[in-house]
C-alpha cells in the first residue's frame, strides 16, 4: 500500500486531518478555509511505510485566490516535498466564488520511509490571500482513495445549522434581511454531504438550496406560502454529529425511518433514513436531496391509514331476500347491496369510537347507473344525533369493483357511528354498492419517493416509522447471576440467625 489516506481539511478548525500533522506560519483559519498572507507557509508531515510500492503519488490541492477589490487577485505558491521544488509559483485561479482543484503527479523517489514533509507556500509577492481548502495524497494507483476517506469523515458531522438571509427576486441593489436559521439532518448510512437540499412545508411555502463543497455556506431561492419569491442564502453557524439529542434542537420533528427499496420486482429492506428539517416555518410534506456522490432521493410524508374495525350495519332499503343485503358491505366477497331506492342511506357501528380520516367506496358489479353520485358523510355520537363530516357531489365511478377512497378535509372528533346518505345516484331507480371501509390516521408519519445511486436508475423508496424501543431494558445475565447469588446467601443467612434464635429460646 506505500501509505495510508492522507488528507488535511481546513473547512474546519481545527482541521480534520488523517495521516498528517499540520503546521501554519502567516495562516489563520477563516471560516471554510485557511487564508495564507504573502510569504504564508503550511507545512505537512505524513508518515509513508514502503516507497518501493510508490512509484508516482497523486497530490491535490483545493485553492482560491481573493479579490482584490473588483479585480483578480495575485498569490502564486510554491509546493515542495522534502524540501525540493515541485511546483515553482503556480498561479492558482483567482476572482472566483468557487475553489479550483489542483492536481500534480509526485515522483515516487522524492518520497522517503518515515515521515516526510510537504511544505505550501504563498509567494512574498502576493498581493491577496491564498485561500486553501484541502490537500489530499495517494499512491498513483489509489487516487480518490483519500478524498473518500475525508468525505466519509466530514459526513459524521450531520446535523447542521445556518444563519440565513433573504432578499427579494429580481432586486439585487436590495438588501439582505436576515431571516430565520436553517436546522437540517439527513442520513442514509451513506457517509456522503449533501450537495443540494429542497423541501416544502404544509403551507405551500418551498425552498431549494445548493451547498460549497465545504458545507461553509450555501445559495438558492424561497417561495413564501403566499407566493412571494426570494434569492436565499446561509452561512454555517454549528455542525455537529448526530446524536440521541438531535431532537431537542429544533422544534421540529426527527424522522426516523425504517426504509425499503423497490427493484427485481419486489421490496428489499434498506438503511434506516432520519430526517430533520426545520426553516423556522411549517413542518415539511416533501424534502429532495442529491448527495456529493452523485446520489438523489426524493420523499413525501403522509399518514399512514389503519382500516377501522366494523361491528354492524342498517340500510334504509335493502334487497335480502336475493342475498344484496347491507352485510355484503363488510365482507370482503365480490357482492353486494343493492337498494330499491334513488336515494338510500346506511348507518354503521365502529367497534370503539374513532376519529375516521378516510373512507373507501366499491362500486357494484353491474349497472352503473345504480353508482352513487352525490353524498353526505355524518358522525354520531349516540346514533341518534349527526353531524356532517364530508359532502360530495357528481362522483363517478370508471369500472366495476372499482374502489375509490376519499379523504376527509378536516380531522374531525373521534364517532362510534357513521352514515353514508346518499342523496342521488347516476340515474337508475336503484342503488348499490359492493364495500365501504373506514380508516384512521396511524401513528407517526411514512414516506414514499424514488432513490437514485449515481449513474443507475431511479428505483422505488418507501418508509414507515421506527419502532420505539421498550423502555424496559433487557437484563444482563451476569447482573442476574449476581441478583441469584445475593438472594442464595441472603437464604443461607436468614436460615443461620434463625438456628440461632431457635438456641436462645431453647436456653
Amino acid at each position: 500500500m506505500g501509505f495510508e489516506a492522507t488528507y488535511a481539511d481546513f473547512s474546519v478548525d481545527p482541521a480534520r486531518l488523517a495521516n498528517a500533522d499540520a503546521r501554519y506560519h502567516g495562516a489563520r483559519f477563516a471560516g471554510s478555509h485557511l487564508a495564507l498572507s504573502a510569504g504564508g507557509t503550511v507545512m505537512l508531515d505524513f508518515e509513508v511505510e514502503d516507497t518501493e510500492d510508490v512509484p508516482q503519488a497523486t497530490l491535490s490541492i483545493t485553492a482560491l485566490v481573493s479579490k482584490l477589490g473588483s479585480s483578480v487577485g495575485y498569490a502564486p505558491m510554491d509546493v515542495l516535498i522534502q524540501g525540493e521544488t515541485l511546483v515553482s509559483d503556480l498561479t492558482v485561479p483567482g476572482g472566483g466564488d468557487l475553489p479550483h482543484d489542483n492536481v500534480f503527479a509526485v515522483p515516487g523517489h522524492l518520497l522517503k520511509p518515515g515521515t516526510n514533509t510537504l511544505e505550501i507556500r504563498s509567494s512574498a509577492k502576493a498581493e491577496s490571500m491564498l485561500w486553501l481548502y484541502r490537500i489530499t495524497l495517494d499512491p498513483v494507483w489509489e487516487r480518490g482513495r483519500s478524498e473518500r476517506a475525508r468525505t466519509a469523515e466530514a459526513a459524521r458531522d450531520s446535523v447542521f445549522t445556518y444563519r440565513t438571509e433573504l432578499r427579494p427576486a429580481h432586486a439585487p441593489s436590495a438588501p439582505w434581511q436576515q431571516a430565520q436559521q436553517l436546522l437540517f439532518h439527513i442520513d442514509r448510512d451513506e457517509h456522503s454531504l449533501p450537495a443540494q437540499l429542497g423541501w416544502r412545508g404544509e403551507d405551500g411555502a418551498e425552498a431549494a438550496i445548493s451547498f460549497q463543497s465545504s458545507m461553509s455556506d450555501f445559495h438558492g431561492c424561497y417561495r413564501t406560502a403566499d407566493g412571494a419569491a426570494y434569492e436565499y442564502r446561509g452561512r454555517l453557524t454549528d455542525r455537529r454529529p448526530y446524536s440521541e439529542e438531535t431532537g431537542n434542537l429544533s422544534a421540529s420533528v426527527l424522522h426516523r425511518f425504517d426504509t425499503e427499496e423497490g427493484w427485481g420486482g419486489g421490496w428489499h429492506i434498506s438503511h434506516e433514513l432520519r430526517l430533520l428539517v426545520d426553516d423556522g416555518g411549517a413542518p415539511v410534506e416533501r424534502v429532495t436531496w442529491r448527495d456529493q456522490r452523485g446520489n438523489s432521493g426524493v420523499v413525501v410524508l403522509h399518514v399512514p391509514s389503519t382500516e377501522v374495525e366494523v361491528t354492524g350495519v342498517e340500510a334504509s332499503d335493502e334487497f335480502d331476500d336475493g342475498g344484496e343485503g347491507a352485510d355484503n358491505l363488510l365482507d370482503d366477497r365480490r357482492s353486494k347491496w343493492l337498494a330499491f331506492e334513488e336515494s338510500a342511506r346506511l348507518d354503521f357501528s365502529l367497534a370503539r369510537p374513532t376519529a375516521v380520516t378516510s373512507y373507501t367506496l366499491m362500486s357494484a358489479n353491474d349497472a352503473p347507473d345504480r353508482d352513487p353520485r352525490d353524498w353526505t358523510l355524518h358522525g354520531s355520537h349516540d346514533g341518534h344525533a349527526w353531524t356532517p363530516l364530508d359532502t360530495r357531489s357528481g362522483e363517478s365511478f370508471n369500472g366495476r369493483f372499482e374502489s375509490r377512497e376519499f379523504h376527509l378535509r378536516s380531522r374531525p372528533r373521534a364517532y362510534g357511528h357513521y352514515r353514508l346518505d346518499i342523496t342521488r345516484n347516476a340515474g337508475a331507480g336503484e342503488t348499490q354498492l359492493a364495500q365501504v371501509r373506514f380508516a384512521e390516521a396511524s401513528a407517526g408519519q411514512a414516506f414514499t419517493g424514488y432513490y437514485q445511486r449515481h449513474n443507475e436508475g431511479p428505483i422505488g423508496y418507501r418508509g414507515t416509522p421506527v419502532a420505539v424501543a421498550s423502555a424496559v431494558r433487557p437484563a444482563d445475565p451476569r447482573v442476574a447471576s449476581e441478583l441469584s447469588a445475593a438472594a442464595s446467601s441472603l437464604a443461607e443467612t436468614a436460615q443461620t440467625l434463625a438456628a440461632l434464635a431457635e438456641r436462645l429460646r431453647r436456653h
